[in-house]
């Protein structure tokens, strides 16, 4: 077993123990943590059977097999960059419902009750 064979294979095994840890204490949604655990095994098996990535390279018709990792890479990073923006426009979109929301009620609420609309004012005063 060569250096990066052990060192490759550590890193593996830090990213998983870490993503179960921050599961145990809900530091990372199930959602993400099976992407990240798939890229950890990924790169488990990588640096465990670095045959099998030129195999796959030989296979595809590139011809390094650095530059599949890469490509492969680059295409985990563009998925995960997708995922993320789609969640944050829908967050976005619920934000602003929710504060429409509260505006609505907030004025009904004064509409019902007027001279309760001086309460934000009176807590903000020393």
């Amino acid at each position: 077993m060569t250096n990066a064979t052990v060192l490759g294979a550590v890193a593996s095994l830090i990213i998983i123990v870490t993503l179960f840890e921050m599961l145990r204490r809900h530091r990372l949604r199930e959602k993400y943590a099976l992407i990240w655990f798939l890229i950890a095994v990924g790169a488990l098996v990588t640096s465990l059977a670095p045959g099998a990535v030129a195999a796959l390279a030989d296979a595809l018709g590139v011809v390094l097999p650095v530059n599949l990792l890469f490509f492969l890479g680059s295409l985990v990073l563009l998925a995960m960059s997708l995922q993320h923006s789609y969640e944050l426009g829908r967050l976005e979109e619920r934000t602003r419902t929710l504060a429409e929301e509260v505006a609505l009620l907030r004025l009904q609420s004064d509409t019902d009750h007027p001279g309760n609309g001086d309460r934000d004012d009176e807590v903000d005063q020393p």
